[in-house]
C-alpha cells in the first residue's frame, strides 16, 4: 500500500531547529542518488542557495581577472603575480577571519563580507568599462576582494553546524562541495561563451549582481552568536595561536588537515598537465587534451556528489577519510601510467570521486570534533590548507617533472600519497577509531 500521501508533514520551526527525526530509509534508486535531508531546514536551505548562485558568478570573475590582465600585458607571469596577489592576503585574512568567527555573529559578518565581495565586483566592473588599463588597480582589488573572501569563509563553514544536526552534516558538506564542484565546471565555460557575446567588463557585473542574491539569502538567515560558553571576546594573534594549539592537543583535527596536505601536496599534478598534453596525448589534439584533463577532477566530483547518498550516511568518518586519500594516490598513480588519454580522464575522474568523499568527511570532522567557539578557528586554517596545498604542488610536480619526467613525477607522487596516508593510519589510531 502507498503510504506516501499520509506521511506527516514535519513542523517547520522544529525542522529550524534541527529537532526532526530522519524519515524513513529510501528504497531502490533514490538510496543512492544525493542525501537531501538538509534541505528541509530553511536555514541550511538559504545558506546553501547562496552557494549556489556564487558557485558560478564567482568564477566569472575568477576568468575575466587574468584575461584582462593578460589582454593589458600581454604576459603570463604578470597573471601568476597576480595569483599571488590574491592568494597572500586569502590566506592572511581567513586566519583572522576564523578568531572574529568565533567572537561575533557569524550571520552579521558573512553580510559585512559578503558586502565586500559585491562592492569590490562592481569597482572590477567600473575598472573595465571605463578603460583604465591598469594592472596595479587589478591586483589591488583582486587583493581586496580574496581578503574579504578569507573573512567569508570560515563564518559560512563554521555556520553549518548550527544549522543541521550531526548526523546530517556529511550529507550538508556533500551538498555544499557538489554546487562548488559544478561552479568550476560550469563557470568557466559560460564565461567562455559570454565573452564574445556581452563583453569582458559585464562578467565583474554578474558576479555583482548574484551577490546580491547572496546578501538577501544571508539576512534571513537566524541570528548566529557566540555560543553561551564562549569566552573569547577579541581577535588577535593570541587567539590565532589558540587555535593552533587546539588543534595539536585534538589528534583527529591535525590528522584530518595532515590527510589534505598529503594528498594535494603530493598527489595534484595539475602543473604538469600542459606538458602531458603536449607531449604525451599530443596525438588525441593538444587544445583537446589539456581541457579534458583539467575538466576530468571537478567532474569526477561533481559526479560523486551527485551519488553521494553511496556514503554520506556512513559513521565512521575517520576510515571513510583515509580510505578516499588512498583511493586518490591510486587514482593518480594510475593516471601517470596512462598513456591512452580516454583512461587518463577515467583514473583522474575517479580521483575526482575520491577528492569529493574527503572533502565531505573531513568537513564533517572539523564541524563536529571541535566546538563551536573553535570552528571558526578551524575552519580559518582549513581554507588556508585548501588554497595552499595545490600551489605547493605546482612547485612540487613542477620540479619533479622536469627531473624524472611528468609521467614518473605523477604516477611516484600517487604511490607516495598511499604510502603516507597508511603510514600515518598506522601509527596514530585516533583517525581510524574517530567515527559519529
Amino acid at each position: 500500500m502507498d503510504t506516501s500521501e499520509s506521511t506527516p508533514v514535519p513542523d517547520p520551526e522544529a525542522v529550524e531547529s534541527g529537532q526532526v527525526p530522519e524519515g524513513p530509509g529510501r528504497r531502490g534508486w533514490r538510496r543512492w542518488a544525493m542525501d537531501t535531508r538538509p534541505l528541509r531546514r530553511p536555514a541550511y536551505r538559504r545558506l546553501w542557495s547562496s552557494t549556489v548562485v556564487t558557485a558560478v558568478g564567482s568564477q566569472l570573475t575568477a576568468v575575466a581577472v587574468p584575461k584582462q590582465i593578460y589582454d593589458i600585458t600581454g604576459s603570463s607571469a604578470w597573471v601568476g603575480y597576480a595569483s599571488l596577489a590574491g592568494l597572500v592576503p586569502m590566506v592572511l585574512f581567513a586566519l583572522w577571519g576564523g578568531a572574529v568567527a568565533d567572537t561575533v555573529d557569524r550571520r552579521k559578518l558573512l553580510l559585512v563580507t559578503n558586502s565586500g565581495i559585491a562592492v569590490t565586483s562592481v569597482l572590477f566592473w567600473i575598472q573595465a568599462a571605463s578603460g583604465l588599463g591598469s594592472v596595479a588597480v587589478l591586483m589591488v582589488l583582486l587583493a581586496a576582494q580574496q581578503a574579504f573572501f578569507g573573512l567569508n569563509s570560515p563564518a559560512r563553514n563554521a555556520s553549518i553546524a548550527r544549522l543541521v544536526p550531526a548526523d546530517e552534516l556529511a550529507a550538508a558538506n556533500a551538498l555544499g562541495s557538489t554546487v562548488m564542484q559544478t561552479g568550476l565546471v560550469a563557470g568557466p565555460l559560460l564565461a567562455g561563451a559570454l565573452i564574445p557575446v556581452i563583453g569582458l567588463p559585464e562578467l565583474y557585473l554578474l558576479d555583482a549582481v548574484a551577490l546580491c542574491v547572496t546578501l538577501w539569502a544571508v539576512f534571513r538567515l537566524p541570528a548566529l552568536p557566540p555560543s553561551a560558553s564562549a569566552t573569547v571576546r577579541r581577535a588577535g594573534l593570541r587567539e590565532i595561536a589558540e587555535g593552533f594549539r587546539y588543534i595539536s592537543l585534538h589528534k583527529v583535527l591535525l590528522l584530518s588537515f595532515l590527510a589534505d596536505v598529503i594528498a594535494m601536496v603530493f598527489g595534484m599534478p595539475r602543473a604538469l598537465f600542459p606538458q602531458l598534453a603536449a607531449e604525451t596525448y599530443g596525438s588525441y589534439g593538444e587544445g583537446l587534451a589539456l581541457g579534458l584533463l583539467f575538466a576530468a577532477i571537478p567532474v569526477g566530483a561533481v559526479l560523486g556528489g551527485l551519488f553521494s547518498g553511496t556514503f554520506s550516511r556512513a559513521r565512521r568518518h575517520g576510515w571513510m577519510v583515509i580510505g578516499a586519500v588512498v583511493a586518490w594516490g591510486v587514482s593518480i598513480a594510475g593516471f601517470g601510467l596512462s598513456g591512452s588519454l580516454w583512461l587518463a580522464v577515467a583514473f583522474l575522474a575517479c580521483a575526482g570521486v575520491a577528492d569529493m568523499v574527503s572533502m565531505v568527511f573531513r568537513g564533517a570532522i572539523l564541524l563536529s570534533a571541535a566546538t563551536d567557539e573553535m570552528r571558526g578557528r578551524m575552519q580559518g586554517v582549513f581554507t588556508v590548507v585548501v588554497a595552499g596545498g595545490p600551489r605547493l604542488a605546482d612547485v612540487l610536480h613542477g620540479t619533479a617533472g622536469a627531473a624524472f619526467g611528468p609521467r614518473a613525477a605523477v604516477a611516484g607522487g600517487g604511490l607516495l600519497v598511499v604510502a603516507l596516508m597508511l603510514a600515518l593510519a598506522a601509527a596514530v589510531p585516533a583517525l581510524r577509531r574517530y567515527r559519529v
